[in-house]
């Protein structure tokens, strides 16, 4: 599905039919010049059937495919087409509307559908500078040939440009907002994630004392002499002892999870154990050293899901490029504090360092180049910077900075 919205589509042909009807009466009625009034008006009505079958459609469904939404843009290309052979050719002022299903089909539709209308835009053009019903505005006008070149020209080199100009400038626009879309959605999973972490550890802890306490009363029931001797209540109690020991193992597992870090009682964390816990997720028998530049104990930050989901995606393209080592540093003092993350790889390569941050850009082809543009957009977003450079020995770097307002310190 594109982003189309055929009652959109449906509003700009009304107002193309009225412009076409009043265009044809105040031509032929007002200025008095000679049209074939009939046909025209049996294409402008064919439209019309087009519109109210465009009505029914939208009905059932707000939204289009590409390939309706392709048929109904050619339909209208080819109808302007017919109307224009009718009254004058290219000759006609109206001939440059040809342009607009060019313009919206370069704005929503894949670039194959577009270059095929373009492609029909120019042909019509082409089609109607030699063959058309001319017509008589009199004896004093006169079109030198060289000029109607000139015109058919600028209206084919028109289509062109047009056609790439808004296909580039809407392409960037939709991979812009595609991934704005992945990224809002990739930092909702992980509050959903975080918040399962909370919800488990919070289980763990709230369940054992109960849990103890069941503990408790199977022992001492194991003990009662009279429940000895009955040995299918003694086979019933150990079954339950040991359904209950395996409660406590399974709660054991929760309470481990590593995502229990916006439970209550952890509320702050040092951002060196978010670079240690993102490390450990990804880690493929790579080395971290962490180096704290800075003497004084290290701040405690609130947790917040977006710089760990921001950290996690640096230090896991960090990982995948590096050979052995990533290396990290953390400056802090009374108003900032910096974020330096480095891999001992062949760093960022020329072609794309300056693009890096932007959408669907990547050094291959394994994933969708979204990684750094999360990661970039979760942190200017908090009001944080990040840069990305090489060192002399082409090591890849990437700098994080925040103000100690933003992590509340």
């Amino acid at each position: 599905m594109n982003t189309i919205l055929l009652g959109n589509l449906i509003k700009i042909r009304w107002i193309a039919i009225f412009g076409q009807l009043l265009a044809v009466f105040f031509v032929s009625y007002i200025i008095k010049i000679q049209i074939p009034f009939l046909e025209t008006l049996i294409i402008i009505l064919l439209s019309v059937a087009v519109n109210f079958y465009s009505y029914f459609e939208e009905r059932k469904n707000k939204s289009i495919t590409n390939i309706k939404a392709f048929s109904f843009l050619l339909f209208d290309t080819l109808q302007l087409g017919f109307l224009l052979f009718l009254t004058g050719g290219i000759v006609n002022p109206f001939s440059i509307l040809i342009l607009a299903p060019v313009i919206t089909s370069a704005s929503y539709l894949p670039a194959l559908m577009t270059i095929i209308l373009s492609t029909i835009s120019i042909l019509i053009l082409i089609i109607l500078n030699f063959y058309f019903i001319s017509l008589d505005l009199g004896s004093e006008f006169y079109l030198p040939e060289i000029y109607k070149f000139g015109l058919l020209a600028s209206l084919v080199i028109t289509v062109i440009f047009i056609a790439i100009y808004a296909y580039l400038f809407a392409n960037s626009s939709r991979k812009i907002s595609n991934a704005l879309s992945v990224s809002k959605l990739q930092i909702l999973n992980q509050k959903k994630i975080t918040e399962v972490g909370s919800l488990s550890a919070a289980a763990a802890h709230e369940l054992g004392t109960p849990l103890n306490t069941i503990f408790l009363i199977l022992n001492d029931l194991l003990k009662e002499e009279k429940l000895i001797n009955d040995k299918n209540i003694v086979k019933d109690i150990v079954l339950l002892k040991s359904q209950a020991e395996r409660c406590k193992e399974i709660l054991q597992k929760f309470s481990k999870n590593p995502l229990k870090l916006k439970d209550k009682f952890l509320e702050k964390v040092k951002i060196t154990d978010l670079i240690k816990i993102n490390f450990d997720k990804f880690n493929k028998n790579k080395k971290l050293i962490i180096n704290k530049k800075t003497k004084n104990e290290e701040p405690e930050i609130i947790f917040k899901d977006e710089i760990m989901y921001a950290l996690g995606n640096i230090i896991q393209n960090a990982i995948f490029y590096s050979k052995e080592v990533i290396t990290t540093e953390l400056f802090y003092n009374k108003t900032s504090v910096k974020i330096i993350i480095r891999d001992d790889g062949a760093g960022f390569s020329k072609d794309i360092i300056d693009k890096l941050g932007e959408p669907y850009i990547s050094k291959n082809n394994q994933g969708m180049g979204l990684g750094i543009f999360i990661a970039k957009n979760l942190i200017e977003n908090m009001g944080g910077s990040i840069y990305f450079y090489n060192l002399n020995d082409n090591n890849a770097v990437v700098e994080i900075i925040f103000d100690n307002s933003i992590l509340n310190i």
